[in-house]
């Protein structure tokens, strides 16, 4: 017999956690649309080569093996590598500037802790085709809006420019990139162990922690103020790091103050990238929202709402001579719109399709009797309070839409 139980890292979700998921991949979804991305999906495996060498020392983290074919492959660590990939193979069918958007699984054999695992959700969003400063304030604008259509109400973007870092060495970049985690002396001692004195080290740091806006965050800064942003939800902050190594421009991540589980989401510029499986680069700036961090901000915070992942009206089946009926009622109410489900086992007595309904939290069950199949009526009950109504079969649609 085989037990049954989930990989560490990995996770089920139940009906009513996995309603309240896409509920908010949906909202994200929809503020993508509304900025006018594209959808586009990439394949869970890709060659390693595909991502080796640009993401950095992370490359630990890769799922990697040996197919069947001896192809060495990866499954998906990220999605902008892959939609780089993308960007290069199909560039001649693309509209430039291209926007996309992609909400998809990606896996990192990393340690699982508090709002990591090794199977999570990334929704991204980028715009390839455009250098100046005016597409990175035009995805920052979109990474405010995402937080605000999910009804947060203190969320901070913290900007910074990786120029700032042009005579900085990519280590002790990774370094820095730790600092909100591990704080200023152990930032210190992990440079010290890059090669670097500890005078040099407090040095740089200072150097890199006392910087000033660059033009471009400053236009960037002017872009959003004229959108009409709260300015008190974007900040300039010299040690935003992102520790990619693709990184060439502005870099961004949000944090939701309150929330004890880090960023939720991180942004950068890469105009370089896409050269690398081309002989010619398309700038490109675009983020990734993490989204299992977002979502649990959102259940710490109490802002993720309930969201019904059961049928709205459970149709009985009084008897099997009245199926027709039922059937009829069904059908009529998913024309609709309205989330209705026939119960499945014919022959079931009526109370315990009534039980059923409870135990799934449904609202309404609907019955008909030989008495209201006679007359063209229909019994409805709120399962919630018990209450009972008989309604004309042409009421019914508007009675529970006017009560949900």
């Amino acid at each position: 017999m085989i037990t049954p139980q989930t990989l560490k890292g990995f996770r089920d979700f139940q009906p009513d956690e996995a309603a309240k998921r896409q509920y908010v991949i949906d909202k994200i979804r929809s503020v993508f649309q509304i900025y006018g991305f594209q959808p586009i999906e990439t394949p869970a495996l890709e060659y390693l080569e595909t991502f080796t060498g640009n993401i950095g020392e992370d490359e630990k983290l890769f799922f990697k093996f040996e197919d069947q074919g001896g192809r060495r492959v990866a499954l998906r660590y990220d999605q902008t590598v892959p939609t780089c990939r993308y960007i290069a193979q199909y560039r001649d069918k693309l509209v430039f500037p291209f926007k996309r958007y992609q909400i998809q699984p990606v896996w990192r054999a990393e340690k699982p802790q508090k709002g990591r695992y090794r199977e999570f959700i990334q929704c991204d969003a980028d715009i390839f085709g455009v250098e100046g400063y005016e597409a990175d304030a035009e995805i920052i604008a979109l990474t405010l809006d995402i937080y605000k259509t999910l009804g947060f109400k203190d969320y901070i973007v913290k900007i910074n420019d990786r120029s700032l870092f042009s005579d900085v060495p990519y280590e002790v970049i990774v370094a820095i990139d730790k600092l909100a985690k591990i704080g200023r002396e152990k930032v210190i001692q992990e440079i010290v162990s890059k090669g670097m004195s500890t005078v040099d080290a407090t040095s740089k740091l200072d150097q890199i922690l006392n910087a000033k806006p660059t033009e471009t965050i400053t236009k960037i800064f002017s872009y959003l103020e004229s959108l009409g942003f709260d300015q008190s939800h974007y900040v300039f902050d010299p040690s935003i790091a992102r520790s990619f190594n693709y990184s060439t421009g502005p870099i961004w991540e949000v944090v939701i103050p309150g929330y004890s589980g880090g960023s939720v989401l991180g942004g950068e510029r890469y105009d370089k990238l896409i050269g690398r499986f081309q002989k010619q680069d398309i700038p490109a700036t675009g983020f990734a929202v993490g989204f299992d961090r977002t979502y649990e901000a959102m259940v710490e915070l109490g802002i993720l709402k309930d969201v019904p992942s059961a049928a709205t009206v459970l149709v009985t089946v009084f008897e099997q001579t009245l199926l027709k009926k039922s059937l009829e009622m069904v059908a009529m109410l998913r024309d609709q719109h309205i989330r209705s489900e026939l119960y499945a086992t014919l022959g079931a007595k009526l109370d315990k399709q009534l039980k059923y309904a409870d135990k799934k939290a449904i609202a309404f069950a609907l019955i008909i009797g030989p008495d209201e199949a006679q007359n063209g009526m229909v019994k409805l009950k709120n399962m919630k309070t018990g209450e009972q109504v008989t309604l004309n079969t042409q009421e019914v649609a508007a009675y529970i839409t006017s009560r949900t």
